[in-house]
Formats: C-alpha cells, sequence, structure tokens
C-alpha cells in the first residue's frame, strides 16, 4: 500500500483527480490539477509504486536535471498532495498521475484506501475529450456525480454515455459501491485543435469547480492566455478556408442549440461569479 507522509487532520477535505492518457484530451485535465498545485501550494505525501501499474516501454521513465544540475530519473507514477487554501472553508486533496497500463481495479482500491486514510468526503475527477465544439464559442463542460443531492445543487443530467471508459469512469463506478460522493466534469476540446495546451478548455474546468466550491479560484495568467490560445486558432483557421467553413457551419449549429439557454439563469450565474471575483480583488 502506498505509505503516506506525516499529515495533520485535514477538515473536511474535497478530493480533486485528474489523469494523463485516454481522459485528458489536449493536457486540459491535468493542467486544472497542475494549476492548483501552485496557486494553493500543495505539498506531495504519497506516490504510488510505478511498479505495480505502469507499462515502462508505454510510459517510459523521464531523465531530466535538478535544481542543482544534476542528472535526475523520474519514474510515471500517481501523487497525492494536500492543500489548505485560504479562500476555502475546507482542505483540498490533489491527485495528479498517469492512467494506469495494468491492474486498474487494485490501483483502484488503493488511492481509494489512501482518500480515506486522508479523510477525503468527496472525489471530484475532471477529464477532458475532443468533440465537434468550435474554439470560438465556451468550452462545454458537462457533468456527472453519483449523489442526487449534487446533482440538483449543480444542475447536472444523468450522464447517458454507453461505452469504453478509463480510470476516471472506473473510479466513480467504485466511489457508488463505497457511499463516497462523487462529481465528473468533462470538458468538451475542439477536436481540430488537439494538440496540447488548450487554456481554455482547462478555463472553463476551473470555472466548474468555483460553482461547485462557491468561491473564486485564483486563475493567474490564465484568461489571457486562453484568450490567446483562441486568437490563435482564429489565425490558423483564416489561412485555411476549408476549416474556416467547418468552424462557421460548427458555430451555427452551437448558437442554435445554445439559443435558449443565452439568457435568464445562465446570465445570472456568469454576473453572480463576476461579483464574487471583483469583491475579491
Amino acid at each position: 500500500m502506498m505509505e503516506i507522509e506525516t499529515v495533520p487532520d485535514l477538515v473536511r477535505p474535497v478530493v480533486i483527480a485528474a489523469f494523463e492518457g485516454w481522459n485528458d484530451a489536449a493536457e486540459s485535465a491535468t493542467a486544472v490539477v497542475d494549476h492548483l498545485m501552485k496557486v494553493w501550494d500543495a505539498r506531495v505525501v504519497a506516490v504510488i509504486d510505478p511498479d505495480e501499474y505502469y507499462d515502462f516501454q508505454v510510459n517510459r521513465p523521464v531523465v531530466g536535471i535538478d535544481d542543482n544540475g544534476f542528472r535526475k530519473l523520474n519514474w510515471p507514477s500517481t501523487h497525492v498532495a494536500v492543500a489548505s487554501p485560504p479562500d476555502l472553508d475546507r482542505d483540498v486533496i490533489l491527485i495528479r498521475g498517469i492512467e494506469p497500463n495494468m491492474r486498474w481495479r487494485q490501483f483502484t482500491a488503493e488511492l481509494l484506501s489512501t482518500i480515506d486514510d486522508l479523510g477525503g468526503e468527496l472525489l471530484i475527477t475532471l477529464g477532458a475529450l475532443l468533440s465537434d465544439s468550435p474554439h470560438t464559442r465556451p468550452i462545454p463542460v458537462s457533468g456527472s456525480s453519483t449523489e442526487p443531492d449534487l446533482m440538483d445543487q449543480l444542475s447536472l443530467e444523468q450522464s447517458t454515455y454507453e461505452g469504453p471508459t478509463g480510470i476516471v469512469g472506473v473510479l466513480q463506478d467504485a466511489c457508488a459501491r463505497i457511499d463516497l460522493p462523487a462529481v465528473s466534469f468533462w470538458a468538451a476540446v475542439p477536436h481540430y485543435v488537439a494538440q496540447p495546451p488548450c487554456p481554455k478548455a482547462t478555463l472553463a474546468l476551473l470555472v466548474r469547480l468555483e460553482d461547485l466550491f462557491e468561491t473564486p479560484i485564483p486563475l493567474g495568467d490564465l484568461p489571457e492566455e486562453a484568450r490567446a490560445w483562441e486568437r490563435g486558432v482564429d489565425e490558423l483557421a483564416e489561412e485555411d478556408e476549408d476549416i474556416a467553413d467547418y468552424v462557421r457551419e460548427l458555430e451555427e449549429s452551437r448558437d442554435t442549440v445554445d439559443l435558449p439557454e443565452a439568457s435568464g439563469e445562465a446570465i445570472a450565474r456568469e454576473f453572480e461569479r463576476y461579483l464574487k471575483r471583483r469583491d475579491d480583488d
């Protein structure tokens, strides 16, 4: 089992997890955890032994240079960190890893055991998938939960997806079996710009976390990076008439679907978020 460093008792900790691989289009989901690790000054307290779960010919170790100029070998693994965000009334457990190549059920059991040891009360998994969303419109974020109350609170719809799943889906299923409340958010990344990073999708997932916590999260340079990303894709589309036509078709289709939601509750929610962030500045 994973060894955990000594950690003071955490206050009603919520867990946020993301994994590289199938669940992480354009690395948008893991970028959220990377961002939170930085802005919340998280401390890694446990690391899963990679020998049990990873094929090193698929996920190879990486050689780098440490702060002292020495060569360092970094093995693929999954890290667990803790943080005490100043604007939240609870602590946070952050899990950032790579989807395992083998022994998924054992991996899941070990991770959930660690969450239990740290007192985790809610698991939030993050994912990103490729879709036919236009880059010029807000990135859609879908959500699901194992808890009906959370479904209502976050205005989520029950997922109707049927098909292959990744480690995020396996974790969600395991949470339901042990009665650990769980929420999953998925960002829809435009498939024609699938190369990482996609700061606009990362920002969209962070906004959903703000909705859940009802508290602004420090965003740093992400809003400007998202705008720069969109401008860059605009320029690429302008250079290719076929892509430009395709983007316009996606925009028309998206606007037709979203038109009824362009007022009322959606506008009120955005205005409330703006006021909260202004009050915190």
